[in-house]
């Protein structure tokens, strides 16, 4: 036969599953990802396959396949490095590259053609003499479930130290070998769960099907084990000089068995067992799934009777003569198959027996890893196996084991705690008839049982609540799901009522009647969750700058839909989750364990009453909250004591125990582990992954992936904020770093750029700024008129469109600064080296040149690609120091010169901007002055603001506004721009009704007003300057934050900057730490006709999905910022060797909101400014009912009457300036920041009236956990 091409991938019959859906993947690069070989043909033939299936229409079509099938495939494919750089020859399909270990590495497949190859891959170790060897092949679940296992390895460099703790620790006995242990030989030491691992072609198509993560794993895992071969053998070369034995890693051979013929399914075949023919259970109709199955067993047997055969030939003085090939499934049905399937004992060689008779066996992950740690006690892998069965509850006397999994706790007998997930067939149904519609579940910021799922409406996309326990019905954040709508009277009246989803009365009595409803079937659980909701959104911390994007300006989603034909009654649709159609289980959750035993044993403080230990037993579990009887004052059970009370307990294994895993992101519900190391994970950061989510289990089941570290150190504090906003922070790959230029690389005058080396450039910047993005210069021209340039750092001259550090830029999409680090967005030596404008090099810019007259009147402008030449490299401080600078010693410095030309032209450029309706706004943003040593925060500072800031901020603008235009001109519908949207009056409702309390009337009809009515604020506040500075805080906080979109996609009236009155506006000037900018850069290089325009920012599509990601990795890196910064400044309150200079400190806050609402604890929310700490302060020496306490709702105040003459003795309302304490609380294994009252002292204590008297209470808390504890106060009778 002539030898013939292997068909390209997609010839090849790809592997579905039936409830697989095509439009949610993109897996146009997945092909050339595949590590699967193209060995030369010797023969083949093709086996054709026929189908039937139910069309849409009710029909039944036939499908053929032909698969092609060939003998010549050997034992599967390894990749190895390629010695000698030919490989298969340049270019080859073979070959493919991987990082490793900082490098990259061109690897190349090897077919193993003889079984003596694979034999001598199992046998690699030098350190194994007589002990057996192991060969897994997995199924596509455990590549779906169980990568964390797959991707565990040992390193050797520990091997000594475990060696010595497990032969110490367990009773003095040297001998590793038990009677219970399997093996005879001496213990040996397992690197991974086995030699060498088999990945099926069936396997990996159907795992590139169902998730695109972890068929990226997948290959990630096989191309980075090609290097293994070289690390084993340099560590064996090390190991063998010091007597020991070689080094040993993974080993993944991927095998071809969809086209090799020992491993095909042939007509006949019959999907049923033995045991179950026995049973009466007939041969039905099979599935795809099921001849996947069969196939993956088919693999399993070809390996094992190759092994047997090859062993049993070479039996005499053959080395590691045992061999076992397992088959790791956690489809119970398949294993029995596998079994079933084997031949009899009688038609099996004589000499098998010493191998059970069986060629193969099949275990469950679980069960296999559990053989492992018996014969290794060392090996900690029991708890990176995945849950699939329901979380344990009390003992059971008998259980059932489930379908998909083995060795687990047994879930028969449970009452369901959720209603059942309908079928994907029922799913199918609907989502045609428009029964049910599809979307993508968003759980809330603060809470995992309300969120939304946004829908098609015709043209618009809708988002619909889903709101309590039952009607999310187990979805998690990210999931793919299934909604039916409920009726319109169940709906949500009204506008968003602050953000928080509430029904604001626009309904009638329907939403009261849906709340009543949702309180009526409220369980123990849901009121513990809804009080930790509320107890982290009072906690103590960084003040917010803006508000939460809406849906609206966000997404362009709308949030409101009419229910009547005239379109004036407006409601937001409810809905319920009737179904999961692709789950959202692929990343790493961080956050810490809460147990029984800690939280019994962790009030041992002497002010903590001895009735709090007792409520932290489990017998008391159901118990949320109980009242004092000493003077009023409530004690309450923290929510994850009470369910973690509730969850946890011990295996009858007497090894493994499940524990509650309480996630930092509030959106993810509490999951709940088994362990083996519970002792050792109290007190520490750990990282867990969702496995599943029983109908019969409360919480989501999951496993424990690996520790950050111990909690509450800033290192590991550090790393959680990172993991909790998804911050890229892995060092940029060698793929990246081969795109950058050579270190040597000069900046020399290339065609086509303009040479502007001769104009005086300066850049002003803040200390120590190594990321410069601008410059400017302002020169006088000949005809009396100034030009002005801003230039920009050329980054596109380095990030070419399409390469690989263009595709990781857009991935970071931004760089992060924390306080003590920052995160760039590209390499370093792009970020402060070659494109950073520093003082006296040469630099390629992108400029745009304005002349101006005098008054600030732009005569024209122009856009050039530029070389520049930086005179200076100025800080804010100096800056402004030649800004002030007289005159008369102006005369020759060219530095003073410009800096003042560009100052006056500022103030005209800012005054027309203001009178154009332009906001000043205000932040509460502080800084640290950090140890320079430790990196430790020492003290505390406000943000110094000059008029050179506002200088650089002013031409900064102007050149983002002129770019826009720009580029607007010349691609209407293509252009990356930034909106900030007008405020959503319902946002500013509760400051218009604070502000008349103190006579401020504010108007938000328009930018202009509502700065005029803040201008006009500032006269009535004048005796309090910060008073106005406050309201500006707060009028910020009550606008979305400004978004990223294509101009496409948004009407013109929509593109409007309501900020900064601009009609366009774009981000122009920092590339070097904005991917937008880049784009920004691209776009104008095409508009003025130096450079293409890339292709795919000719997508509209593509466009949208840039701009989103944009916009997510924006708010996290600014989320992250002030996470940092609240770390930090815990660090500085906790005070000693941490917080250097901090501890506590007695400052003035500022009162922004009262809690006024009847049978409300008696609080407010304060402000300080000194360190721009928001946090809510708790009267807790008055009780809830106390007769003299006085609520005044109209006005926002609360106060405190004398009984005797019902006087008003002190009170408190909105504005009032304060006096507080701020100190840290720690508690258990997490560090609270507090805020007391001081001032004034009536409320601090009313029941004390000398001048000492102590005004310790409890307030609301930030934390690292994000928990909160009252301190119980000792009541002497």
């Amino acid at each position: 036969m002539t030898p013939i091409p292997t068909p390209p991938d997609d010839e090849m019959m790809a592997v579905h599953h039936p409830d697989d859906h095509d439009d949610d993947r993109d897996c146009h690069d997945d092909h050339d990802r595949s590590p699967v070989p193209t060995p030369v043909l010797t023969s083949l033939h093709t086996l054709p396959t026929r189908r039937y299936h139910l069309t849409r229409r009710g029909k039944i079509a036939q499908s053929t396949t032909e698969r092609y099938l060939r003998d010549d495939l050997g034992f599967g494919t390894v990749l190895v490095p390629d010695g000698n750089g030919g490989g298969r020859g340049r270019g080859g399909r073979g070959r493919t590259d991987a990082t490793i270990a900082g490098k990259i590495v061109r690897l190349v497949p090897r077919t193993l053609g003889e079984v003596s190859s694979l034999w001598e891959l199992l046998t690699r170790r030098d350190d194994d003499d007589g002990g057996t060897v192991r060969l897994a092949v997995v199924d596509t679940n455990i590549l779906l479930h169980h990568m964390d296992v797959l991707e565990y390895l040992r390193d050797d460099d520990d091997d000594d130290d475990d060696d010595n703790d497990e032969n110490e620790n367990e009773n003095g006995n040297d001998d590793a070998t038990s009677p219970s242990k399997p093996n005879p030989h001496p213990r040996r030491r397992h690197r991974s769960i086995a030699d060498a691992i088999v990945v099926p072609q069936t396997a990996l198509e159907e795992c590139r099907h169902r998730s695109l993560v972890m068929y990226r794993r997948i290959v990630d895992l096989i191309r980075s084990s090609g290097d293994d071969a070289t690390r084993a053998d340099d560590k064996g070369r090390k190991q063998k000089k010091n007597g020991g034995g070689s080094g040993s890693e993974r080993c993944f051979i991927v095998f071809a068995d969809v086209h090799h013929v020992d491993t095909q399914i042939f007509h006949g075949w019959k999907g049923v067992s033995k045991a179950d023919e026995e049973e009466g259970v007939e041969d039905g109709t099979t599935t795809i799934n099921d001849e996947n199955d069969a196939r993956l067993r088919n693999v399993a047997r070809f390996y094992g009777e190759a092994l047997y055969d090859y062993r049993r030939r070479r039996r005499t003085g053959a080395r590691n003569a045992n061999a076992e090939v397992v088959f790791l499934t956690d489809d119970a049905q398949s294993r029995r198959l596998a079994s079933s399937e084997q031949p009899p004992p009688d038609e099996r060689p004589g000499d098998a027996a010493d191998r059970g008779g069986l060629y193969y066996r099949a275990r469950s992950m679980r069960d296999h890893v559990s053989l492992l740690q018996k014969e290794d006690p060392s090996l900690t892998l029991l708890d990176l196996v995945a849950q699939f069965h329901s979380a344990p509850g009390p003992p059971m006397s008998e259980g059932i084991r489930g379908k998909d999994g083995g060795g687990d706790d047994d879930s028969g007998g449970r009452a369901a705690c959720y209603p059942p997930h309908l079928s994907s067939q029922t799913l199918s149904r609907g989502l045609q008839t428009n029964r049910y519609y599809q979307g993508i579940y968003r759980s809330d910021r603060d809470s995992h049982t309300e969120g939304y799922v946004t829908i098609r409406r015709g043209e618009d996309r809708v988002a619909v609540v889903i709101r309590g326990k039952a009607d999310v019905n187990r979805a998690v954040d990210g999931d793919i799901v299934a909604i039916e709508l409920h009726s319109v009277d169940l709906w949500l009246g009204g506008a968003r009522n602050g953000g928080d989803g509430s029904d604001s009365g626009g309904g009638g009595g329907d939403g009261d009647e849906e709340k009543e409803r949702g309180s009526q079937s409220q369980t123990a659980d849901d009121r513990n969750e809804g009080h930790d909701r509320q107890t982290k959104k009072d906690d103590a911390g960084i003040a917010a700058d803006t508000a939460e994007p809406s849906l609206r300006d966000a997404e362009n989603i709308a949030e409101e839909v009419a229910v009547d034909d005239e379109g004036e009654e407006l409601r937001r649709p409810t809905a319920k989750i009737v179904g999961i159609i692709r789950r959202n289980f692929h990343k790493n959750y961080c956050g810490s364990i809460c147990t029984i035993a800690v939280s019994a044993a962790a009030p041992e403080e002497d002010d903590i009453a001895p009735s709090e230990t007792e409520l932290a037993r489990p017998a008391a579990a159901a118990a949320f909250e109980s009242e004092s009887k000493m003077e009023g004052e409530r004690t309450t059970m923290h929510p994850h004591d009470v369910i973690a009370a509730k969850h946890e307990r011990e295996h009858p294994d007497g090894v493994t125990s499940t524990v509650v895993f309480f996630p930092i992101d509030n959106r993810i519900p509490p999951i709940l582990l088994r362990t083996t190391q519970r002792d050792r994970l109290i007190g520490m950061r750990i990282l867990v992954s969702m496995d599943s989510w029983p109908a019969e289990s409360e919480y989501p089941l999951g496993h424990y992936v690996k520790t950050l570290g111990v909690t509450g150190t800033k290192e590991t504090e550090t790393q959680v904020l990172l993991q909790e906003f998804r911050i890229p922070c892995e060092p940029f790959p060698a793929k990246v770093l081969a795109c950058l230029p050579p270190a040597d690389y000069k900046i020399e005058l290339e065609p086509g750029r303009t040479d502007l080396r001769h104009l005086p450039v300066l850049s002003i910047d803040p200390p120590g700024c190594k990321d410069i993005d601008d410059a400017l210069h302002c020169i006088e021209l000949p005809n009396g008129n100034w030009q002005v340039g801003v230039h920009i750092a050329d980054v596109t001259h380095y990030v070419e469109a399409g390469t690989a550090i263009d595709l990781e830029a857009a991935n970071r999409s931004t760089s992060t600064y924390l306080v003590n680090k920052r995160l760039d967005m590209l390499p370093s030596l792009l970020t402060t080296d070659l494109c950073s404008l520093k003082g006296n090099v040469d630099r390629f810019a992108f400029s745009v040149l304005w002349e101006v007259t005098p008054e600030a009147e732009i005569v024209n402008v122009d856009f050039k690609k530029s070389i520049i030449h930086s005179i200076a490299a100025l800080t804010y401080q100096q800056a402004q120091a030649l800004i002030d600078k007289p005159e008369k010693d102006c005369k020759g410095d060219i530095q003073a010169g410009a800096v003042k030309r560009l100052a006056k032209l500022a103030r005209k450029f800012r005054s027309r901007r203001i009178n154009a309706g332009a906001l000043t706004l205000a932040s509460p943003e502080v800084k640290f002055v950090l140890d320079s040593e430790s990196l430790n925060p020492t003290d505390v500072q406000a943000y110094t603001l000059y008029e050179a800031n506002a200088l650089v901020e002013e031409f900064m603008l102007l050149a983002n506004v002129t770019v826009a235009k720009k580029i607007l001109r010349h691609y209407p519908t293509l252009s990356i721009l930034r909106r900030h949207p007008a405020p959503n009056r319902s946002m500013f409702d509760g400051l218009i009704q604070k502000a008349k309390t103190r006579g401020i009337s504010i108007c938000i009809d328009d930018s202009k007003k509502l700065a005029d009515s803040l201008d006009a604020a500032a006269e009535i506040t004048s005796d309090d300057p910060y008073l106005n500075q406050l309201l500006r805080i707060l009028s910020t906080r009550c606008m979305s934050p400004a978004q990223y979109f294509c101009s496409g996609e948004y009407q013109a009236k929509d593109w409007h900057h309501y900020g900064l009155a601009a009609p366009v506006y774009t981000h122009f000037t920092s590339p070097i730490r904005r991917y937008a900018d880049v784009c920004v850069h691209r776009l104008l290089a095409a508009a003025i006709g130096v450079a293409p325009l890339p292709v795919f920012l000719s997508s509209k599509s593509y466009l949208h999905d840039l701009a989103a990601n944009m916009n997510r990795r924006h708010r996290a890196a600014q989320l992250a910022g002030r996470a940092s910064v609240q770390l930090h400044t815990l660090i500085f309150f906790a005070g000693g060797d941490e917080g250097e200079g901090g501890g506590v400190k007695e400052e003035d806050a500022y009162v922004l909101d009262v809690e006024t609402a009847s049978m409300s604890e008696p609080s407010f929310t304060v402000m300080v400014p000194r360190y721009g700490i928001e946090g809510r302060v708790r009267l807790t020496k008055i009780a809830i009912n106390d007769e003299c306490l006085v609520r005044d709702p109209e006005n926002h105040r609360l106060g405190y009457k004398d009984a005797a003459t019902g006087k008003i003795m002190a009170s408190v309302s909105v504005f009032d300036r304060v006096r507080v304490r701020i100190w840290v609380r720690s508690t258990r294994d997490r560090k609270e920041l507090v805020v007391d009252l001081l001032e004034p002292k009536i409320l601090a204590n009313p029941h004390v009236k000398d001048d000492d008297v102590d005004t310790e209470m409890g307030a609301s808390t930030v934390t690292s956990s994000g928990k909160k504890k009252k301190k119980k106060q000792r009541i002497s009778k």
